[in-house]
């Protein structure tokens, strides 16, 4: 059972235990300083990325293996085996719980973090100029680094961005750990990446932050969860010292296996130029991304300087 804890206003053990055997019912931590909620959901059946060339039992799957379907497919076909070894899934109503605190916290203007498919994210409104500013402030990021967005469905990628792609190609890699770089669309807030003509996009293969994008009606702009320049996260406890900060810190559970190849990422493409494709950044991703745009879209690689960030 999940707990609560307004450890501010706890004085000596004797009132903590009282307080604590009070509250045992409810959902909700929150830490000393700005009354940050922890909020967590329940183990998953797949929590975390698909890490290239390699299936959970370790077989080998070459690049050539995935041309028969789409890279979607491929992910779903992995989440299926992980799920085979522990099917176990978060209790619907305290998963609808935490999508309306977390959809209220960004509402308001506020930071929060949540799991992805790759690693923990920051995430705020794309359409709040001030809200994207605070996660510039608490990253200590350059203001010239480009921010991310991540919406839930793939209908939603014409409304931010001018997609000169065919759909399939979309849907090829969608939802799944790769963004994808290409004209921004008038619509999207001009204090995003106000540097650049472009914006990366994201539909994580996670049930949570697409559901939040969802509920949310627009855009959030995505971000890692750390320092920057640190390294990034894949566990809520590794960005605690940025907690203080946030509204809201969504527990999903450790990502991956905790392993360096764990912590890539999304693979980056620049997918801008007619008939052309650049990886930004590999991440854990790229063979099968490559391969896909190749050989099933003719694409061209070429290279671009264009600096997507951490």
């Amino acid at each position: 059972m999940r707990l609560v804890w307004f450890v501010a206003n706890i004085a000596t053990p004797s009132r903590f235990q009282r307080f604590w055997t009070k509250r045992q019912a409810e959902s909700t931590v929150m830490c000393k300083e700005l009354r940050t909620r922890l909020l967590r959901l329940g183990p998953r059946a797949f929590n975390g990325p698909l890490l290239e060339g390699v299936c959970p039992e370790g077989e080998q799957v070459y690049p050539s293996n995935l041309l028969g379907g789409n890279l979607h497919k491929y992910w779903k076909s992995m989440q299926a085996t992980q799920s085979a070894r522990g099917n176990q899934t978060t209790n619907p109503a305290d998963t609808e719980s935490i999508l309306e605190t977390t959809v209220q916290a960004l509402k308001e203007g506020q930071v929060v973090a949540v799991p992805t498919d790759t690693i923990y994210g920051l995430a705020c409104l794309a359409q709040n100029s001030e809200a994207v500013g605070k996660v510039y402030d608490i990253k200590g990021r350059h203001s010239g680094k480009p921010l991310a967005i991540c919406v839930g469905e793939v209908e939603d990628v014409y409304k931010c961005c001018k997609v000169t792609v065919p759909e399939a190609l979309l849907r090829d890699l969608l939802p799944g750990p790769v963004t994808l770089v290409m004209e921004r669309s008038d619509k999207l807030n001009q204090d995003l990446n106000p540097f650049t003509s472009l914006v990366g996009v994201r539909i994580p293969d996670h049930a949570f932050i697409r559901q939040l994008s969802q509920m949310c009606g627009e855009p959030l702009a995505l971000t890692s969860a750390n320092v920057t320049s640190h390294t990034s996260t894949v566990a809520v406890h590794e960005f605690q010292e940025l907690w203080s900060r946030l509204a809201v810190v969504v527990d999903g559970g450790p990502i991956g296996d905790q392993t360096p190849q764990s912590r890539l990422g999304s693979t980056v493409v620049d997918l801008s130029a007619t008939g052309k494709y650049c990886i930004i950044r590999p991440g854990c991703a790229l063979s099968p991304t490559v391969t896909l745009l190749e050989e099933r879209y003719g694409l061209i690689r070429w290279n671009r300087n264009w600096d997507g960030g951490d």
